[in-house]
Order: structure tokens, then sequence, then C-alpha cells
């Protein structure tokens, strides 16, 4: 009897999950709609592999019933535990179409439809349902649940095996994630805090996608223990298995073509459009944009000697290079300030992205984040290149182009007790408060935020009295002739120097301060 092999992850599953990764970082900046659209195509792809590999579980399950009409004694304990997986891998994939379901409902109203994907919700950037139904009502917390058991009946179906073991817990892990504070938050409001319904039932779907491949995993490792390969072969399928349905022009399209139930005493034969291959993988360099379809057909003997064919097509879509970039706070950089950027590749890990701008220095931050520094004599346009390595090579994905100015001055303000004051009367005891300040800063509402050190300034009393000050606190002479005011007077900071993240040394205007 033929026995099934453990598959690892595919290339394709590898793919669709980074597509979910880089879209839901991508997320952060601003849910546009070509943003709402990726969820959609991710979320469409997910569907199309779970049908294909709900396909490839049904034919493992039909290989048990054979090989328990063969040898019951034998398969029989094998084949229980396979329905029991079958049961319980069936059980929690629809407890998540009911998740679902239920947010959509609450969501689209009456116009809500049963399994609907993401391209059908009219409300595809509803934050506020995924929130209130996962997080509000304790759903989450009651899926984090399930996923841990689910998990846990896989790794004891397959006790013996401690690469599916780590392969589970892997797959089905519930950490904890990080705001854009860098604080530390739960698996359940990383998942489905203030995100729009488009994300979050891409993130179901994607649980139901590992679902299915989890399940075949384990059928898979349990029919290896029958010893199946002494079952006789009685059914022959074709399968094109691709490394990825979506590719780049100038990159490899690759595809396996194998024939499921493959008697092991003869070698098919693989054709593409009639002409015969060497071996089992297709390969061909892409140079048309758009979807692409092929077909071919295996040959291959039966018990009998006659010689039969089983046709197969399939297609692909290729791409054009791209890649998508986004200055975090403006759409212009300035000199000697750390504009910050989030940079990302469809289709491309992010350890095989590379940026590079002249005249300006460049350091990664984050997953998919980099900071942009364009130097303090730099010219007023500086362009942005993204390159991605594939097969092999580096390759432009696309260059943008950006103004370079100087930054802005900002303004003067002086803080007490650590915040800002928003008009210009104080009183005496907070003026001459050691631990009260001058600052500089472009305030809660600038649309950058940059570190300014005030260098000095001068305090003008009534009296026409000037008073020189180093840094950004009043030092005694300035406290000691301020006492000596009365409530109503006024008091000028001027000439106040301040010094940039450019380096720059700047002088902002006067600020009038009035004792009340």
């Amino acid at each position: 009897m033929g026995g099934a092999k453990n598959c690892p992850e595919t290339p394709r599953q590898k793919m669709i999950s980074m597509m979910y990764l880089v879209l839901t970082a991508m997320l952060a900046l601003n849910v546009s709609a070509a943003i709402l659209n990726g969820y959609a195509q991710v979320d469409d792809s997910l569907h199309e592999t779970i049908k294909t590999m709900e396909e490839g579980n049904a034919a493992t399950y039909s290989q048990f019933v054979r090989a328990l009409e063969q040898n019951p004694a034998k398969v029989q304990q094998w084949s229980d535990k396979a329905d029991s997986v079958r049961v319980a891998s069936n059980e929690f994939y629809d407890y998540v179409q009911k998740f679902k379901d239920d947010m959509v409902q609450l969501s689209e109203g009456d116009a809500a439809k049963k399994n609907a994907r993401v391209r059908e919700l009219a409300k595809q950037d509803d934050t506020n349902v995924p929130q209130q139904y996962a997080i509000n009502e304790g759903h989450a917390a009651e899926l984090k649940k399930k996923i841990e058991e689910y998990c846990d009946f896989l790794v004891r179906i397959t006790g013996d095996s401690r690469d599916l073991d780590k392969e589970f817990k892997k797959t089905f892990t519930t950490p904890e994630g990080t705001n854009a504070e860098g604080e530390v938050i739960s698996w359940e409001n990383s998942i489905f805090m203030e995100m729009p319904m488009c994300a979050s039932l891409t993130v179901l779907t994607k649980l139901q996608n590992d679902i299915r491949h989890c399940e075949g995993r384990a059928v898979r490792y349990l029919l290896t223990q029958t010893d199946a390969s002494d079952l006789r072969v009685n059914k022959f399928e074709a399968y094109v298995i691709p490394s990825s349905d979506y590719v780049l022009k100038g990159s490899k399209y690759s595809a396996q073509i194998v024939l499921a139930a493959l008697d092991s005493t003869q070698r098919p034969e693989y054709y593409i459009e009639d002409q015969l291959l060497t071996g089992n993988v297709y390969e061909v360099v892409t140079n048309k944009v758009g979807k692409q379809k092929y077909s071919g057909k295996i040959a291959y003997k039966n018990q009998s000697g006659d010689t039969l064919y089983l046709p197969f097509e399939k297609e692909y879509t290729v791409a054009e290079p791209s890649a998508t970039i986004s200055n975090t706070e403006l759409n212009i950089m300035y000199r000697g300030y750390k504009n910050p950027f989030s940079i990302s590749v469809p289709g491309v890990s992010t350890q095989d992205i590379d940026v590079k701008c002249a005249g300006a220095s460049i350091t990664k931050s984050g997953k998919e984040e980099w900071i942009i520094t364009p130097n303090s004599g730099s010219a007023d346009k500086l362009t942005v290149q993204v390159y991605a390595k594939m097969d092999g090579a580096s390759r432009l994905m696309g260059s943008f182009d950006y103004r370079i100015k100087n930054l802005p001055s900002p303004n003067a303000y002086f803080e007490v007790n650590g915040e800002p004051l928003k008009e210009d009367k104080i009183s005496l005891s907070a003026l001459t408060n050691k631990n009260n300040k001058l600052i500089a800063s472009y305030g809660t509402d600038g649309l950058i935020q940059a570190k300014f050190d005030i260098v000095s300034f001068r305090v003008k009393l009534p009296t026409g009295l000037e008073v020189q000050v180093q840094g950004s606190h009043l030092n005694d002479k300035a406290i000691t002739d301020i006492k000596k005011l009365k409530k109503g007077n006024s008091v000028t900071l001027m000439y106040i120097k301040a010094k940039g993240p450019d380096g720059k040394e700047i002088q902002l205007r006067s600020l009038p301060l009035e004792l009340n």
C-alpha cells in the first residue's frame, strides 16, 4: 500500500500569510479603497486555498475508506482518529464561520449575507462592530480558548510527531501584541480593537485556512501510520502545485505537476501544450502582464498496459513590479530631521527590501519602517528608491521624489508642571518655580514633532531691565527680580534662541507673560 507523505506549508500558503501581514501593517497608515480592495483580494485567495485543501483532505479521507475496506484490523484505530480530526475540525471551522456571520449581521443588518466574503460587504471599513462583538461581548476571549483547545487536540492526536507538534503550536499561537505607543496589549485587542470589518474577516478566514491546512497535515500523518502503501491504486487525479499564483513580470513562474495516487512501479510523462517535460516541474519566464493560462496532460499506463491521459489546466497572474511607500507624517522631508517612512513591496518579505536615497542617511527602525534623514546640505529634491531581492537579484520596484525643506520655526511656550501654557497669563509662583521652564515646540496639533533645545533668552521686566539667561530655566537673578513684581505686571521673554535636530540655531518670536 502507498503511504501518504506529510507536506510542509506550501509557498502559496506562506505568500498568503505574508500578504496578510503586509496589509495589516499598511492599515496603520490609512484605510484607503486600495487597502480595502487588498484585503478583499487576500480574502478571496484564502477562500480558494481553503477549497483546494478541502478537496485534498476529502481525497485523504477517501484513502482511509479504501484502506479500511482492505484491512479493517490494521486501519480501524487510525481511521477512528481521522474521523475525530474531521469532526473537531468541522466544528471549529463552523464556529469561526458563525463568528464571521454574527459580525456581518451586526454590521450589515437586514442586508447581511451568510458566508459573506470581504468584497461583498457594504461596510468594509466598519471599525465599531469587530470591537463591540469580539472585545466588548467577550467572543474574542472565547475564540482564543477554542484556538488553544483545537491546537491541544491536534497535538494529542499526532503525539508521536514532534515536527507536527511544533507546526501546530506555531500556527495556532495567540501572542500578545503592541500598540502604536509600544505598549503590550492582549491578543484579542491586537486583532479586533479598532480594526475594520475587512481586516477582522480576513483574519478569521485565515484562521479557517489554518484549520483546513492543519487538518490535512494531521490526517495525512495518521494515514502514514496505517502503512497504506499496501493499497492498490484504483483512482488517478492530476494536480498542479504552483509555488505562487502571483508573480511579477520578469520573474519565474514555477509549478509542480503531480499524479495523485501514483503507482510506484511506473513513471508518468508530463506534457505542457503537447510538449514533453524532462521532469514534473514547469517553469517559464513571465514577460506578459495579466492573467495567464496553460494546459497539459499526464500520460500513464493502466494495469492492462494501455496509455491513459489526464488533462489539466491552470491559471496565474503576472503583475508589474511595484512598491508601496508612505511618509508617515508628510509628503515632504526636512533636512537633518529623522523622517519616518513605511515601505513595503507586495509579495516580497521585509528582509528582502532595500531602500536607497542619495543625499540622505537611511536606517531601518521596524518591520516595515525606515528613517530617512536628508543631509544638512542636501538638494531641494531627493529620490527614494525601493529595491527587492527576487530570483537571486536586486530589482528596482519603484522610485519616489520628495521635496526637501528646512524645519519650520517652532513657537516658544512656558511649560508649567510639564504642560505648556495655552494663554499669556501666569502666576508669580509658577513663573519663578525652578522646575518650570521655557520650551520650543510645534504644539500638540503640529503636523510633525521635532525636539528643540532652548539655548538662551532674555527676560525683560516692566522697569526696562533685561536679564540674560542661558538654557531653558530662569536663573537666580531673573527669579529675584521677577519676585519684586506685582499682579498685572508683564514680563517678556525675548531674543529666544533654540537649536533643532538639524543642528541649526534659530531665533523665535518673543513670549509676553502677564502676572495674575
